[in-house]
């Protein structure tokens, strides 16, 4: 039997075994598995592993999407969390070059797939609170979201949870360097139903100007000395 011979529901199930590029591949041979390949159905489940993914025409945006992550763990990752008046000339090239690829990305995810139940963001330092807004009051059923490492996002993205947040059951935002404790209290108290974590954020030291930060280190060595 060729594959081609099997009903629909088999050969969801079997593109459903295989990665995105795989399931691109695979439809390329023939027009009846490309319409398999086009069936909402089989996008479910969404995992990307760098913003130059996103780019790839090899997967589909739709209302049937409920689980999605973008998760980067590369080296990259740090030039890109990096404090702006940090960087040199060649890593703020670099960033300018993507800077707006995951957001244009999740602003497609707001207005193609109101069904999100799950987000995930790690390592997406260019993701602003703006960006979160968006997504809370585009996808209300939205039950989980899980920010790590994201450098710009801020007590803002804690409120807009308090107030667009009404199915979410789980809040992570770990490593996010400009949430406070002041901030996460805020959310406790007005949604006490959320799991709240935040390791390693509000006690981390915040983004400054570097006149702030340059007092922070001179009052440091002068408790050092003293």
């Amino acid at each position: 039997m060729h594959i081609t011979q099997l009903n629909r529901e088999c050969l969801l199930h079997l593109f459903s075994f295989l990665d995105k590029n795989s399931r691109k591949n695979l439809a390329k041979t023939c027009h009846k598995l490309l319409e398999v390949f086009q069936d909402p159905l089989l996008w479910s489940l969404l995992n990307f592993h760098s913003p130059v993914e996103l780019k790839k025409d090899n997967f589909l945006l739709g209302p049937a999407l409920k689980h999605l992550s973008i998760c980067w763990y590369s080296e990259r990752v740090k030039v890109c969390n990096l404090e702006d008046w940090r960087k040199n000339s060649f890593q703020k090239d670099f960033c300018k070059r993507h800077e707006n690829t995951v957001s244009d990305f999740l602003l497609d995810v707001c207005n193609r797939c109101p069904n999100l139940l799950s987000l995930t963001l790690s390592g997406c330092g260019h993701v602003t609170d703006d960006c979160i807004l968006e997504l809370l009051k585009n996808c209300p059923k939205l039950k989980s979201l899980k920010l790590e490492n994201c450098v710009q996002i801020t007590d803002h993205t804690l409120e807009a949870v308090t107030l667009h947040g009404a199915s979410l059951r789980m809040l992570h935002v770990d490593f996010c360097r400009n949430v406070t404790q002041a901030g996460l209290e805020r959310v406790r108290e007005k949604c006490p139903s959320v799991m709240l974590r935040a390791e390693r954020s509000a006690n981390m030291i915040p983004d400054s100007k570097p006149e702030k930060k340059l007092m922070l280190e001179k009052a440091s060595r002068k408790l050092v000395q003293l």
